[in-house]
């Protein structure tokens, strides 16, 4: 059967998509790879640095939670570190479409994502399942191996900023600073008396399952993210 202009088009699209986008996921995983070295190394670093400083009981540890989520505690904080396995573009209303660098080609544009969230270390601990966590900071590298951060503290590379410099290990520790700085002084505040003056029966029978009483940074609280 005879190529149509159409089924030409259709095959071509493919092909550059396809390859465009492999090269943004193996980019993306790289650089996942690398932050999770870069995490490790931290924990340890920063663990001797406190050691005979305070309680054992507070310390740095880090758990690799698979090929695509990495988890560092720090005292009675959590940060996971989550790589979306999808490639994606940016909202007509993105600031990154004034960008120099994205408007001189958008092939430019196309990024792997890593999310940064932050939970209380005992939401973990305590099996509480229903507590919330908190997306604070998110990390974008493209097929050239830009980058750019949103989110909370992160003042190192942001959207106007993408398409100077190449994600590598001095942009990976001043990210992770941040992160961790910011979840540090992120206090848990006492939820709104109206958030909490009425519980159930079933919530007193059944307390050893802590998933019942959910507890979060900012319960009952807005919580914005300064990604602009």
């Amino acid at each position: 059967m005879e190529t149509t202009p159409l089924r030409a088009q259709i095959l071509d699209t493919i092909i550059r998509k396809s390859t465009l986008k492999q090269r943004v996921f193996d980019n993306t995983f790289r650089a996942f790879n690398s932050l999770k070295e870069t995490l490790l190394e931290m924990a340890s670093e920063m663990d001797d640095e406190l050691d005979g400083k305070l309680d054992r009981r507070v310390r740095l540890e880090y758990r690799d939670r698979g090929k695509f989520e990495a988890q560092l505690q720090v005292a009675n904080d959590i940060l996971i570190f989550q790589m979306h396995t999808d490639v994606f573009e940016f909202g007509s209303d993105h600031l990154i479409w004034q960008n120099p660098y994205v408007q001189a080609d958008r092939d430019n544009s196309y990024c792997g994502l890593i999310n940064i969230y932050n939970f209380l270390s005992d939401s973990f601990k305590l099996n509480r399942n229903a507590d919330e966590g908190y997306l604070i900071g998110r990390i974008f590298i493209n097929r050239e191996r830009r980058y750019f951060a949103e989110g909370k503290q992160q003042n190192s590379m942001r959207a106007m900023d993408f398409g100077k410099s190449e994600i590598g290990q001095e942009a990976l520790v001043a990210i992770l600073e941040s992160a961790i700085g910011f979840a540090l002084n992120f206090d848990l505040l006492m939820p709104p008396y109206e958030e909490n003056k009425r519980v159930t029966v079933d919530q007193f029978n059944t307390k050893m399952d802590n998933s019942k009483f959910v507890t979060g940074k900012r319960l009952g609280y807005d919580f914005d993210v300064e990604d602009i």
